[in-house]
């Protein structure tokens, strides 16, 4: 079977959730003597390339990239409907000749590739590892930071996050939030003639994506969290839960020898990844009974990074900053708990998935994505999202209990490997094709 696999972009300069994702998926699909395409693009601004459409190979997969350069996005409406691109992604797609289309992300792509794929008469699915469908920043984070559950009847919370996003502090500003975008949602010509076109496509935006994603013969979601999201925007696509295959080194934990228990976090160095809510709750700890490896890229924002610096100060934190992936069995078996304190909904992030795998217990938030994989005092526990007392709580207990990291430790896995993953995918190839994709499968098990 010849599989174009469509995502927003690709290695070697991209290496995140989504381009990994697909990775695995091109290559466990060869060696299934399938035969992958990955199509990908650079964004605007990205260093040009030398023509609209290059092509090269990774992993030793055809890979097919799109300058958007050429394409930029020049307001809203262009980040998920951009005509232009119909010619490319036909041209592609004649060359390719597929007998599936797999939208592993549709950013850069945009709704053009479904109508064209669409007007050729070719399967095609998806996989969602975001909310782009139905949320504009994708992340279903309020502009006040809370879980949002999708656009109001009148797009007013799209509006607030695009013109009052969370990073906007101040009481003034959180009153403005509160008050501005319902009027201006409401009555668009009272808006600032500036804003009037982002109000517009931000209006637009749900209904044109739900109306597009009729395409889809069927999507894959890596939680519950994320299939029950969609099924509640109104998106009537069906869906299948397929979690996240992880391949590394299993081997049992390495017996702890003493010593304070050594905390990893492990992530972009941002605010939402609340970093800073742990610092906080070590300050709070029983003096000597952690230590806390930080790895991630100061460059990132630092601004961020030097908040965080000057919060661990006086305390047991060694910012080691990045790894090569191919060290990560090593550096989980380093440690004795994995902490992931995001303040923002997860999508099954694969250091979560890694970490089980290791048999590193877990301490996380308890945001949806990522608490569905957590069995409480089995692989590790939850703690109310933002909360330091809550999580202060967890780490006294530990510090209590200095065998208790050990013992979850032995008791802590993931089995699902990319190639039990990948043959799920296949299989649901075989029942979109035959249009019986989404009836009650649920290829998680293994």
């Amino acid at each position: 079977m010849r599989i174009a696999l469509f995502v927003h972009c690709y290695y070697p300069e991209h290496f995140y959730g989504t381009e990994s994702y697909t990775r695995t998926l091109a290559r466990e699909l060869a060696a299934l003597g399938h035969e992958p395409v990955v199509v990908a693009a650079t964004f605007p601004g990205e260093p040009a390339q030398d023509s609209l459409v290059e092509r090269y190979s990774f992993d030793g997969v055809p890979v097919i990239r799109i300058d958007r350069n050429v394409h930029p996005n020049t307001g809203v409406r262009d980040t998920y409907d951009l005509p232009a691109l119909r010619f490319v992604h036909e041209r592609i797609l004649r060359h390719i000749q597929p007998d599936m289309v797999h939208v592993c992300h549709l950013i850069n792509h945009t709704t053009a590739l479904l109508e064209v794929t669409q007007r050729l008469g070719l399967t095609t699915v998806a996989s969602f590892t975001d909310f782009f469908g139905f949320c504009y920043n994708n992340k279903l984070n309020a502009a006040d930071g809370s879980l949002c559950r999708g656009p109001d009847r009148l797009r007013a919370n799209c509006v607030a996050c695009a013109f009052y996003p969370a990073e906007t502090r101040g009481a003034s500003s959180a009153l403005m939030r509160a008050v501005v975008p319902r009027v201006v949602a409401r009555a668009p010509g009272l808006a600032p003639a500036e804003w009037r076109p982002t109000i517009a496509a931000l209006a637009a935006r749900p209904g044109h994506l739900a109306a597009a994603y009729g395409a889809y013969a069927g999507a894959l979601v890596p939680t519950r969290f994320m299939r029950e999201s969609y099924a509640r925007s109104g998106i009537d696509v069906p869906t299948e839960l397929c979690r996240f295959g992880i391949d590394i080194d299993r081997a049992a934990k390495p017996v702890r020898d003493g010593g304070p228990i050594r905390l990893g976090f492990i992530g972009q160095l941002a605010p939402h990844k609340g970093l800073h809510l742990l610092l906080d709750a070590l300050r709070q700890a029983q003096a000597g009974a952690f230590a806390l490896d930080v790895y991630g890229d100061e460059r990132m924002d630092p601004v961020y990074a030097a908040r965080v610096r000057g919060l661990a100060s006086g305390l047991d934190v060694t910012f080691r900053g990045t790894f090569a992936i191919e060290r990560i069995a090593e550096v989980l078996a380093g440690l004795d708990v994995l902490v992931i304190p995001s303040t923002w909904v997860e999508n099954s992030p694969l250091i979560l998935l890694q970490a089980l795998a290791t048999h590193t217990p877990v301490l996380v938030a308890d945001v949806e994505g990522m608490s569905e994989f957590v069995e409480e005092g089995r692989n590790g526990f939850t703690f109310e999202k933002g909360s330091v007392p809550a999580l202060a709580a967890r780490l006294a207990r530990l510090a209590a209990e200095p065998q208790l990291a050990g013992a979850l430790a032995a008791t802590t896995s993931y089995e699902r490997t990319s190639r039990h993953m990948v043959d799920d995918v296949v299989a649901f190839y075989d029942r979109a094709r035959a249009g019986g994709a989404g009836r009650d499968h649920a290829t998680q098990t293994r």
